[in-house]
């Protein structure tokens, strides 16, 4: 398994003061916002303390993390996991979403604990939309639907300009 990469002390220091601690097993940064701050880390599979850790992308934005909490709260997860219940074509994507997401993963090493879960509740329900959100500004357009309409959703927001043209 790959160790973590070297990423620019400036970015180390400014994803620090996001998430409030010191970030572990970073890899690279995955998105940054239309200001050039990191908006997504891609994490290794499996933390340098031996833990195994799913969420290979990992929304560090503190306006993005606070406006999926909002929208958690609006009962947006139950929404989404309604849709992918009558609509088939959602669904697979989806699905296809998740065996990305695994892909990506499997990228970065192979951790058994956790060969078959993905993030968010891939593939069959909404459980996290900070995990969807990450994945779909790290992945870009058209890879996770409901990560795709969670961005769309936080366009509504004040900061809704900071996630840029995608």
């Amino acid at each position: 398994m790959p160790t973590a990469s070297a990423i620019a002390p400036a970015d180390l220091a400014v994803i620090a003061d996001q998430l409030g601690r010191t970030p572990r097993g970073l890899v690279r940064v995955a998105w940054r916002c239309a200001s050039g701050h990191p908006g997504v880390v891609m994490t290794l599979p499996r933390l340098p303390d031996g833990t195994p850790f799913p969420t290979t992308y990992y929304l560090t934005c503190p306006l993005a993390v606070a406006g999926c909490s909002t929208l958690e709260a609006q009962g947006v997860m139950a929404e989404m996991t309604a849709r992918l219940e009558t609509d088939a074509d959602l669904a697979a994507g989806y699905r296809a979403a998740h065996e990305a997401y695994l892909a990506d993963r499997r990228g970065l090493g192979e951790v058994p604990e956790i060969d078959r879960v993905s993030a968010g509740g891939m593939p069959t329900r909404v459980k996290c939309l900070h995990a969807l959100a990450g994945h779909a500004l790290a992945a870009g357009p058209g890879v996770n639907p409901l990560g795709d309409v969670t961005i769309e959703l936080l366009r509504g927001f004040p900061f809704g300009r900071c996630l840029g043209e995608r």
